[in-house]
């Protein structure tokens, strides 16, 4: 069998063993997501059900093997094999084989995942969905251990990184002044979706170090992701300068696997020889050992994909240079090339949707109680938790519910009346039920405004959020008038 010497990245095949693993990795996590969540929100009677969404969308608009048939028995086999194929990608099993193994295994992972996404709704209308997908679609072709890497394969993943750093930062440039005036860290540690168990400690650095962060950040986010564009130390500082930054986003909130998946990705960009130079010391042997020759076939299947990805990318090009540039947006249903972005308005008031309870007749004299959410703000006194990259859905559909998303109130109205027969999967994605799965009389949603608690407010009252009630979003309701308003 003959080399084609330009076909191979020999220099990259570490990268290439970190891109499979981490995003096979990514791929458990979603799918774990899949068998605890989909049923509650997007099942049989979830509550946005799939079988309504496929009945009145086709499928050339929302390709899914959910248009075929749809169960929630189906939804659980689904997921349990991506779980599956998943896992034995991470243990580096199929990449043990020829290179259509690893193939075969990345492309069920993405088709699998697709027809979730593709019928997921608000519930997975987040951009980390396509990134995913993306990359998950272009490690199928990074090949196995017995071949080296394909150059257009690795260098198609420096230019997904750095559509992904590049949108990031111009659509903050071109989008809230606070980014600008290097004002947005005084808010954003607060508002943003879902905080993590530092996110306050962020929060109440001094000022003039969240401009420091701001500013490191545009530096990160629109100067460092064309240095991954030149091969070698160059490329691998700046995957270096992308993994710290992303690092430091970990520690600070909870934006589901974005920060990982990114992290992941930016690996693609790093020689064997700087691998080897961090991990040498450890007894770590880095490098390929006695890789051959890719086979025609995988060759021509390779160029012929790269070629089409090439051509596809041509959309989200001119998107990262238009005024009007569109965040997280896919240009194609089958997600194989999109723009990516995050945080182009930075939300300087926190307004949080708390949804209560009784078990009292008379809803006007009535003792009312908070139902708990894993991740999302509510009892003043929790610590919030650590969830990414696992993602907390419903979470974070409240979070956009509480900006005054209308799209939201969809599903919020059936989840209130799943809340009043106590329906048990929605109860379960719930940190507490203060009824213990007795179903409440009336329920109702009040608006709060949050804020972190003061050093002196953490110190007098124990609490580490200060909440002013903003009133009734909801009045009460109970299943008869839910029936009636539809």
């Amino acid at each position: 069998m003959v080399r084609v010497e330009w076909f191979d990245a020999e220099a990259y095949t570490t990268a290439r063993a970190v891109l499979q693993r981490g995003i096979a990795a990514v791929y458990v996590v979603a799918f774990v997501a899949v068998l605890h969540q989909f049923r509650a929100l997007l099942g049989e009677r979830g509550l946005l059900p799939v079988p309504a969404f496929v009945r009145r969308v086709p499928f050339r608009s929302a390709p899914s093997l959910f248009h075929w048939r749809y169960s929630d028995r189906l939804v659980t086999a689904v997921a349990a094999v991506g779980v599956v194929v998943g896992l034995l990608l991470v243990a580096g099993l199929p990449q043990q084989g020829p290179p259509w193994v690893p193939m075969l295994a990345f492309l069920v992972l993405w088709a699998l995942y697709l027809s979730v996404v593709n019928v997921g709704q608000v519930f997975y209308g987040f951009g980390w969905e396509s990134l995913l997908l993306e990359a998950g679609f272009l490690a199928a072709f990074l090949g196995s251990d017995q071949v080296d890497p394909p150059v257009t394969v690795i260098a198609l993943f420096w230019w997904l990184v750095l559509r992904l750093e590049l949108g990031a930062g111009l659509i903050k440039w071109r989008g809230d002044p606070a980014w600008r005036d290097l004002t947005a860290l005084y808010y954003h540690h607060e508002t943003q979706p879902m905080p993590g168990p530092l996110s306050r400690l962020f929060h109440l650095l001094p000022r003039p170090l969240h401009k420091v962060e701001v500013a490191a950040n545009h530096v990160t986010q629109l100067l460092v992701p064309f240095l991954l564009l030149v091969p070698g130390p160059v490329a691998s500082a700046a995957a270096g300068v992308v993994v710290v930054t992303q690092l430091w986003l970990v520690i600070s909130g909870n934006f589901a696997w974005l920060n990982w998946l990114t992290i992941v990705l930016a690996f693609s960009a790093v020689t064997d020889d700087t691998f080897g130079w961090v991990l040498r010391p450890l007894g770590v042997t880095v490098g390929s050992a006695g890789a051959g020759p890719a086979p025609p076939w995988f060759v021509v299947v390779v160029l012929a994909v790269s070629a089409v990805l090439v051509w596809l990318g041509r959309r989200p090009l001119r998107n990262l240079v238009s005024r009007n540039q569109l965040m997280n947006a896919s240009f194609d249903v089958l997600h194989l090339v999109n723009a990516y972005g995050a945080f182009g308005s930075v939300t300087r008031r926190r307004t949080e949707v708390v949804v209560e309870g009784t078990l009292d007749e008379d809803p006007d004299d009535a003792r009312w109680a908070e139902y708990g959410f894993r991740g999302k703000p509510g009892d003043v006194r929790r610590l919030p938790r650590q969830y990414a990259p696992y993602h907390l859905r419903l979470d974070w559909a409240m979070w956009f519910l509480g900006l005054g998303s209308s799209a939201q109130l969809r599903w919020f109205v059936p989840f209130l009346r799943r809340l009043l027969e106590a329906d048990g999967p929605t109860l379960r994605l719930l940190a507490h039920d203060p009824f213990d799965g007795a179903r409440p009389r009336w329920v109702r949603a009040r608006m709060y405004r949050y804020r972190f608690a003061t050093p002196a407010e953490r110190r007098r009252d124990g609490v580490r959020w200060v909440r002013d009630d903003l009133g009734l979003m909801v009045d009460a309701q109970d299943l008869r008038s839910l029936a009636r308003a539809g």
